[in-house]
This record gives structure tokens, C-alpha cells and sequence, in this order.
């Protein structure tokens, strides 16, 4: 069968189904999902030994799905009620409809290198608006290391154990409806703020028609993101980023985004701390289409700025 631009079949397997994806071109498993989670300790996506794991909810039902890359192509195996959707998103989640049409790399020798050094680098779309916009939203205005423990908890307190032989503490994101199920406690003891709070409420009281929106074009999306209170420009791309593989919106407003491009692309840390937003999209501004491309081979690639702000504490949200 035809699969995201290259050949593939799938079969049956042990309690669940398989497929191997043929890529037209090359993927790299690693670049490309690594900015899907939410830190190394995210409950839904783990990386092991085996391969990359990511536990899904589709519309047919829960599903893990294990993604190998092999000498032939990817390999993917899925098991659960929503094996075979799973298996459905595979090309899109590795970049098949990522278009490098009119994205010249060699308008920078810095970008022109990366872009030689990881030509496996592909823009995820995983189709799902909730997954990718409520982690964007706990990230506001907190550090990394509360926004990424907040989701870790909640997901693992209204979420589902993932089925098949996935790894232990592997987690289905909660439904709408799991989500709206949790009592407004557990957002506080998981370190959740009343303002967040309340923007996720907003968010799960039209979530319907928002996980509509994955269907329309980034900006489409983006807009309609933009329509809740509390739902700035950097929460909409950074969801539309995972969401749709938008290769052009960056994330505005990122307390280190702007410094660490600045560095990169500038060739010194010293001037990168200078950078600010518009500076950032001034630089950017030569790939214009392309600029969250950019953003990517620079974060992935771990160049730029060496992070020296304000170090926050970190408050405690728990009752005693």
C-alpha cells in the first residue's frame, strides 16, 4: 500500500498490528518526536530502547503505538481499539506532509550545516488539538520543570493505562470529558494556578470545536485557538508547531526563544542576549515560511544561548 509519499504494508501481529513505513524522505526518529514531549518524563511518550512510544487516543479508541527505525524504513506497531488509526497517523506524525518547497538553507552557514547534519529532521502533525494546546497552556508563565510536572501528574491522575505491552506508566491522555472531570483540587495540587486553571476551562468548555480546528489550515486553527481568553499568540503556536507541523509560526513570547535564535544566528552568546522577539523575527524574517524551521535545527542541534536569566523559585500549590 501507498503510505505518506512511500511504500509500506501491515500485518498482524501478537495482539495488535504492524506496519513498515517507506518514507519518500529519510526520517529521524529522534528530532522529529523529541519536541512532542513534555520532558523526558512525560507519561505519554517515551523514548526506550525499543524505539519511540507514544500512547494515543483516537476516535476508534485508545492505542500504543512503538515507532523502530529500521534499514527498510520506520517500523510501527500498534495495539488497543485504536491500533489501526494509529497506524493511519504514522505519516503525518513523521513529516509526510512537512514541504521544504522554497526553504533556502544557504542563507545562513549556520543553518546551511544543520540542515546537512540532520536531513532526517521532519515537522510532526499529530492532528490533535487538546494534547498539544493543554500542555502549552500550563507552560505559561511558569518554569519548564512546573509546566512539565503539572502535566506528568495530571495526565497520570484522569488518564488511562496504555494497552498492549506497552512500558510501565505509559498513560492515554484523558478524553474531553476526563478532562472536564477533574475536580478543581486536583488542578491545585498539581501545581496548576487559578489563571491557567481557568484558561483550561474556557478551553474545555468549547473543546469540541477546537479539535475541529486540526482539520482547517495552521492559521485557521491559530486564529480560532486565539478566540479563548487566555489563549495568546505563543500558546496558539506552540500548538499549531505540534498539531499541523507549521513550519513558519514561531513562539512569540518565549522568555529564551528570542536570545537562543539571536545567539545562533549572530554567532555569540554575549550579542544573542540582546535579542529580543522583533529582533528574533528580523533574523528569521529571510526564511519567512520557514522561519520555525529554522527554530528547530537550531533547538535541536542544542546551539545558541546559554540560559542565564532569573532563576524563579518554584512555589508549592500543595496543601499540607
Amino acid at each position: 500500500m501507498l503510505c505518506g509519499g512511500g511504500r509500506g504494508y501491515r500485518e498482524r501481529v501478537t495482539g495488535g498490528r504492524a506496519m513498515l513505513y517507506r518514507p519518500a524522505r529519510p526520517v529521524a526518529l529522534d528530532p522529529t518526536l523529541a519536541p512532542l514531549a513534555q520532558g523526558s518524563t512525560d507519561p505519554t511518550i517515551r523514548r526506550g530502547p525499543e524505539g519511540w512510544w507514544l500512547a494515543i487516543r483516537t476516535e476508534a479508541g485508545t492505542a500504543s503505538l512503538l515507532l523502530r527505525e529500521t534499514s527498510g524504513g520506520i517500523t510501527a506497531r500498534a495495539w488497543g481499539d485504536g491500533a489501526d488509526a494509529a497506524l493511519d497517523s504514522v505519516p503525518a506524525l513523521l513529516g509526510a506532509r512537512d514541504d521544504e518547497g522554497g526553504f533556502d538553507a544557504s542563507r545562513h552557514p549556520l543553518v546551511r550545516e544543520l540542515h546537512r547534519r540532520m536531513p532526517g529532521l521532519r515537522l510532526p502533525a499529530t492532528g490533535r488539538i487538546l494534547v498539544a494546546l493543554l500542555p502549552s497552556i500550563l507552560g505559561q508563565k511558569v518554569t519548564g520543570i512546573e509546566a512539565k510536572r503539572s502535566w506528568r501528574e495530571l495526565v497520570t491522575l484522569a488518564g488511562e493505562h496504555a494497552p498492549g505491552p506497552a512500558p510501565l506508566g505509559l498513560r492515554v491522555p484523558p478524553a474531553l470529558a476526563g478532562w472536564r472531570g477533574i475536580p478543581s483540587w486536583s488542578w491545585h495540587r498539581c501545581g496548576v494556578t487559578p489563571q491557567r486553571a481557568d484558561t483550561i476551562q474556557r478551553v474545555l468548555r468549547v473543546g469540541d470545536a477546537l479539535e475541529r480546528a486540526a482539520t482547517r489550515s495552521a492559521a485557521e486553527a491559530a486564529g480560532a485557538l486565539r478566540t479563548v481568553a487566555g489563549v495568546g499568540v505563543w500558546t496558539a503556536h506552540e500548538t499549531v508547531q505540534r498539531t499541523h507541523g507549521d513550519p513558519d509560526r514561531v513562539s512569540v513570547g518565549d522568555l529564551h526563544l528570542s536570545r537562543r535564535v539571536g545567539a545562533a544566528l549572530l554567532g555569540d552568546p554575549a550579542l544573542g542576549r540582546g535579542v529580543d522577539d522583533a529582533a528574533m523575527l528580523e533574523l528569521l524574517e529571510p526564511w519567512r515560511g520557514h522561519r520555525q524551521r529554522v527554530v528547530r535545527l537550531i533547538e535541536a542541534a542544542r546551539v545558541g544561548y546559554e540560559r542565564r536569566g532569573p532563576r524563579f523559585a518554584i512555589p508549592a500549590h500543595r496543601t499540607r
